[in-house]
């Protein structure tokens, strides 16, 4: 059995198991393989092209490049980190087990990745929720925190909140534009619409987003104002 050595990120991924690889955490402050300093100046396809000839440094690497915004995104569609880890890090895996299928120059690898997690996580939104009791919020304890602290918390709630709200795709744009900072000819391609499309959904978000912070305005202001 061929065994990758991956780095994770701490705040990214867990330790995860699959049949091929297996791919094990290792202890704080240790690499699982060698780096090799050719291999990290490699463009996407060049490392890709390495993953289908088994080379388990090229793959670690692939995976230290893009698992954090990967993450980063699939938390903002999802709200939950468990589950953002959990289609990262399948999504990763498949990369490997199914090394030597990409075909280079048809697709940006980080597009292609961009598109897959957020289709996952559009896939788990649409799931009937149930309350999970590890996933509710701990009450918070008496220690004093910063009023600033608290009072941005609160206004962050508010957007989140608002954000929530809007129709999925829009959300998924204005994630996809004011988080990952993509320009919209990469968000149509990870969309899989038409720039026109995504300019349209942009613009409809914005629009719904400012109606919705309009009705918390004094909810926002208070935060800032209460005593």
């Amino acid at each position: 059995m061929t065994q990758a050595c991956i780095n994770w990120s701490p705040t990214a991924a867990r330790t995860a198991v699959a049949p091929e690889p297996e791919i094990e955490k290792p202890a704080p402050g240790v690499i699982g393989c060698a780096k090799e300093p050719l291999l990290t100046s490699e463009c996407d396809d060049g490392l890709l092209a390495r993953i289908a000839a088994n080379d388990q440094n090229a793959f670690r690497i692939l995976v230290e490049r893009h698992i954090d915004r990967a993450y980063g995104l699939a938390v903002r569609i999802l709200g939950n980190p468990a589950d953002a880890e959990d289609i990262v890090q399948d999504t990763l895996l498949k990369i490997w087990l199914h090394r030597g299928r990409w075909e280079a120059g048809r697709a940006k690898f980080s597009t292609w990745l961009y598109r897959v997690v957020t289709n996952r996580c559009i896939d788990i939104r649409r799931q009937p929720r149930s309350e999970n009791l590890e996933q509710t919020p701990e009450v918070a304890d008496e220690q004093p925190l910063a009023i600033e602290k608290i009072q941005m918390n609160e206004v962050n709630t508010l957007l989140e909140a608002a954000m929530d709200r809007l129709p999925q795709q829009q959300r998924v744009a204005l994630i996809l534009a004011y988080h990952e900072g993509l320009r919209n000819a990469e968000i149509s391609e990870v969309m899989q619409l038409t720039v026109s499309a995504v300019e349209a959904l942009l613009k409809r978000g914005r629009q719904r987003l400012r109606e919705l912070l309009r009705r918390s305005e004094k909810d926002i202001l208070g935060s800032f104002t209460s005593d």
